[in-house]
């Protein structure tokens, strides 16, 4: 199952008027996701360049097998992702060295993105950690009914993995307005790499996928089984 979000960035954009600015908002709202006529190895090569942030990569550098995931925080199917399937790639994939992770934002609304803009606060190695906290917790922060409360508690994850509250302050606002340098770098970092994965390679849906360039179709076991395979076997692995 995935989370269709077509139209997430009409919700994003009038989300962040009072945050951005109207022209931040009318750029977000411009987005257009369009379909991505290149080839598996043509995308593959696309989708290893590097964005406006440090990429979020769990395995191994030299790994074969590259997997390219685009999430929402507030996705539901994407925190059935991280609690059941992707153990089973770490276990099979990741950490045998046959397949990296790299996971990437792609924000529905602000509470995703500010959820985001916590994570990018903390060094890599709390990363995944704290993304697993926040896809658990789901229930808890997504009810926040202001940003000073969903600032709260998405505080009280990264306290967790070490993150100090005035680290925190410069980097996740607390009220509608974004006060400091940090936290608009942050804000327009996390909102471009959204909007490039859907001008770039058509992703309308959380979560989605790609193998080694290959859109995923379902995220289950046994499709990453075979599309994890394919790509082994093309690399005469």
């Amino acid at each position: 199952m995935r989370w269709d979000v077509s139209g997430w960035r009409r919700a994003v954009a009038a989300a962040i008027l009072v945050a951005a600015g109207a022209a931040g908002a009318l750029w977000l709202a411009g987005v257009q996701a369009k379909d991505d006529v290149r080839t598996p190895p043509q995308r593959a090569t696309q989708l290893l360049k590097p964005g406006p942030l440090p990429e979020l990569v769990l395995g191994r550098p030299d790994a074969p097998v590259t997997i390219v995931e685009y999430a929402d925080l507030t996705c539901p199917h994407c925190a059935s992702f991280h609690a059941n399937v992707l153990p089973l790639l770490k276990e099979r994939y990741i950490d045998t060295g046959k397949a990296r992770l790299l996971f990437r934002e792609f924000p529905l609304n602000t509470h995703s993105l500010i959820a985001f803009m916590s994570v990018r606060c903390v060094p890599q190695e709390h990363a995944f950690p704290l993304l697993a906290a926040l896809f658990s917790h789901q229930d808890d922060w997504t009810q926040s009914r202001s940003t000073e409360e969903i600032a709260n508690k998405l505080f009280t994850y990264g306290q967790q993995v070490g993150l100090t509250r005035a680290a925190f302050d410069a980097c996740v606002p607390a009220t509608d307005q974004l006060t400091t340098d940090r936290q608009r770098q942050l804000f327009k970092d996390v909102a471009a790499i959204g909007e490039h994965a859907a001008k770039a390679f058509g992703v309308s849906s959380t979560p989605t996928f790609f193998v080694n360039g290959e859109k995923l179709g379902e995220p289950t076991i046994a499709e990453f089984d075979k599309a994890i395979g394919a790509a082994l076997k093309a690399k005469g692995l």
